[in-house]
C-alpha cells in the first residue's frame, strides 16, 4: 500500500528515541554531511569493465517503483524553503521543525567561492506528523508509493495518479504522438515538474511517478515501460476484440509487471547481488519449470528503510556525468551533460535524441561501483542556470540520519557480520586510506553512519556491493518476492496465476534487449544481454533473432473475466 511506514531491521537511533537528530556517542554532533562528501567521495572517472549504464539507469527504475519519501520533492525544488535558491539561510530555517539545511562548510572548495551558506534539506514527512503514533513512539518515515514491484511508476500509486493518464479504451494508456512516436501526456505542473524547462511549450512528462523527468534517460526507460503497455494491449485487443477496455487494461498490466519483475530478478539483480548469492537465498530458480509457489503471507514486503536510504542509494556511484549519443552503427555522434538536462526531457525530441541516448545506454559504460562520485550530482546537482548546484551524497547521509538509521556497527550486527570495535577493526573490509579520514572524522567506530561506511565496503566477489548492503539488498528483494502473492512465478492461486504455458513464455520471450528493440522505432540490432557492455558471448545480433513473448497464449484466456 501507498503512504504507509518504511520497515525496518534495527530500531530507530534517533537522539531522544522519538525524533530528535541523531548524535555521536558523546552527545555532540554528528560530522557535516557536505564535509563527509568531499573528503571520501571524490570525483573519479573509474568504469566498469562489464556492464553499460542500462545497468545502473534501470536501478533508479526499481528503486522509484518502490519509494518514495514523503514531502520532499527530491527531483526539483522542495515547496519548503530552508535555504534559499542562492544558497542562504531561510530566516525561520533554524525554528521550523521541518528544517535542517546541509551547511556548507567555510573552506568548501566548490562553494566558498560563491559564499553558499546551506542546501535546502526538508525533514521527510512522518507517522507523527499524521498524528498515527503514540506521543511517545518513534518517528517513522513515510513512503508514498506501493512498495511491490508492480511499475506503480507506470500506472500510479493511486486512483487520482491512475485515472488521467488511463486513456479508456483499447485497454491503453494516453499518449502523445509526436514524430509518428508516444510520449506521454504533458504534464500541466510544468513550472514545478520540468523546473529547468526554458518555455511551458517544452515537454514535460506526466506519468505515474512525479520523478520521470529528472534525467533523460531515466524519462526514456519510463517512456519504454508506457510504450510495452500499450504495445501488449494493442495484441491483445487483435487477439481478443471482445474485451472491454478494462479487461484488455488489466491484462496488459499484468502482463508487463511479469515481464518486468522477470527482468529484475532473472538479468538485472544478479549483476549486483551476485547470482550464486541469489541462489543460496532463493531469490531465483534459474531453470525451473512451472509454477515457483514461495508466497509467504508471514512476510512483510515493505520497503526497509535502510534499503531505501542506504543500500539502495549506493549505486549513485554508477551514474555518468557525461552521456553519450549512440548511432544505430555504434558510433557515437555527440555527448550532453547530464547537470545541463536535469528536469529538462526536450532533448528525446530535439532529431534522434531519444534513439541515440537508449543506444548510448547500451554502449557506454557505467561507472565503477566504489566511493568515487560524478561531480555532476555531488557539485551541480539540479543547478538550473546557477553555477553551483546540490550535492547527491551529502543529501543521502542527511537523510540517512532524517530518518533515524542506524549506526553502522548495529547494521552490522543485525545482518551477523562481525561487528568492529575500534577503527583499526574495518581494515578488514574498507581500504586504509579511507579508515584513516574516518577516524579524523568520525569521534568513535559507533558514531559512523550506515550510509557512509556501507559505501566504502569491499565488493563482495561477484557482487557491486559489499557484505553490509549486500546483507540489507538480500533481504530487500527476498522479501519483495516472498510477500507479495501476485509475484509472476506463483501459482498457488489459480485466479490469479499465469497458466503453465504463458509463464514459460514470459520467462523465454521476456529481455531487457526484447524490450528495447520492442519499443524504440530505429533500434533493428541489440546485444541479447542489454545490461552487459558488447563483447565475446554478447554481439550485437538482428531484433528479430531474440526471443519474444508469444501473445496468442492470451486468446479467450481467462474466460471469466469477458462477461
Amino acid at each position: 500500500m501507498p503512504q504507509t511506514p518504511y520497515g525496518r531491521l534495527v530500531p530507530y537511533n534517533y537522539a531522544d528515541g522519538v525524533s530528535a537528530w541523531p548524535r555521536a556517542r558523546s552527545g555532540n554532533p554528528l560530522p557535516n554531511p557536505r564535509l563527509l562528501s568531499n573528503r571520501l567521495f571524490p570525483d573519479l572517472n573509474l568504469v566498469s569493465p562489464i556492464w553499460n549504464l542500462n545497468a545502473q539507469q534501470w536501478g533508479q527504475i526499481i528503486t522509484h517503483d518502490m519509494s518514495l519519501t514523503a514531502g520532499v520533492a527530491q527531483t526539483h525544488k522542495d515547496q519548503l524553503t530552508c535555504c534559499d535558491d542562492n544558497g542562504q539561510l531561510a530566516p525561520d530555517s533554524a525554528t521550523n521543525p521541518t528544517c535542517a539545511p546541509i551547511l556548507i562548510p567555510p573552506n568548501d572548495p566548490t562553494h566558498a567561492p560563491y559564499g553558499t551558506q546551506c542546501m535546502n534539506f526538508v525533514r521527510t514527512g512522518n507517522t507523527r506528523d499524521r498524528g498515527c503514533t503514540p506521543p511517545n513512539a518513534p518517528a517513522e518515515p513515510i513512503t508514498t508509493v506501493t512498495a511491490y514491484m508492480d511499475m506503480s511508476l507506470t500506472y500510479g500509486s493511486s486512483l487520482t495518479q491512475a485515472n488521467p493518464i488511463r486513456a479508456n479504451q483499447g485497454g491503453r494508456m494516453v499518449t502523445v504522438l509526436r514524430g509518428g512516436r508516444e510520449f506521454p501526456p504533458q504534464d500541466p505542473n510544468i513550472t514545478l515538474t520540468c523546473e529547468s524547462a526554458q518555455s511551458t511549450n517544452e515537454p514535460c512528462y506526466l506519468t505515474g511517478d512525479i520523478r520521470t523527468n529528472q534525467n533523460p534517460q531515466l524519462a526514456i526507460l519510463q517512456i519504454i515501460l508506457l510504450r510495452e503497455h500499450n504495445r501488449v494491449a494493442d495484441h491483445l485487443a487483435v487477439l481478443n476484440p471482445h474485451w472491454t477496455d478494462e479487461i484488455l487494461f488489466q491484462e496488459a498490466r499484468r502482463i508487463c509487471i511479469a515481464q518486468y519483475q522477470y527482468i529484475n530478478y532473472y538479468e538485472y539483480l544478479p549483476i549486483f547481488l551476485g547470482l550464486e548469492n541469489m541462489v543460496k537465498n532463493k531469490l531465483i530458480y534459474p531453470g525451473v519449470r512451472g509454477y515457483v509457489n514461495d508466497y509467504n503471507p508471514n512476510v512483510d514486503p515493505s520497503v526497509l528503510d535502510e534499503h531505501a536510504t542506504a543500500a539502495f542509494r549506493h549505486f549513485h556511484t554508477l551514474i555518468r556525468g557525461f552521456l553519450k549519443l549512440v548511432s544505430e552503427r555504434r558510433q557515437v555522434v555527440g555527448t550532453i551533460r547530464l547537470s545541463d538536462w536535469f528536469n529538462r526531457p526536450l532533448i528525446l525530441e530535439v532529431g534522434t535524441g531519444f534513439d541515440d541516448l537508449t543506444r548510448g545506454l547500451t554502449e557506454q559504460e557505467e561507472d565503477f561501483p566504489d566511493q568515487f562520485w560524478t561531480k555532476e550530482i555531488t557539485q551541480f546537482l539540479f543547478k538550473r542556470d546557477k553555477e553551483v548546484g546540490g550535492d547527491l551524497r551529502a543529501t543521502d547521509i542527511q537523510r540517512g540520519r532524517d530518518h533515524g538509521l542506524p549506526p553502522y556497527v548495529e547494521t552490522r550486527a543485525a545482518c551477523g557480520l562481525p561487528v568492529p570495535k575500534s577503527f583499526r577493526d574495518l581494515l578488514d573490509y574498507i581500504s586504509e586510506d579511507n579508515v584513516k579520514v574516518l577516524q579524523a572524522t568520525y569521534e568513535r567506530v559507533e558514531d559512523v553512519d550506515l550510509v557512509v561506511a556501507g559505501s566504502l565496503e569491499r565488493n563482495v566477489p561477484g557482487a557491486q556491493a559489499g557484505p553490509t548492503f549486500l546483507c540489507i539488498l538480500t533481504e530487500q528483494f527476498y522479501r519483495t518476492r516472498v510477500g507479495d502473492r501476485y509475484f509472476f512465478e506463483n501459482g498457488a492461486d489459480p485466479n490469479i496465476a499465469f497458466t503453465p504455458s504463458q509463464l514459460e513464455t514470459i520467462r523465454r520471450g521476456s529481455s531487457m534487449a526484447r524490450l528495447l528493440c520492442d519499443n524504440v522505432d530505429s533500434i533493428q540490432v541489440m546485444q541479447p544481454k542489454a545490461f552487459q557492455q558488447v563483447g565475446p558471448g554478447n554481439q550485437i545480433v538482428p531484433c528479430n533473432q531474440l526471443p519474444s513473448v508469444d501473445y496468442t497464449l492470451w486468446q479467450d484466456a481467462r474466460g471469466h473475466l469477458k462477461k
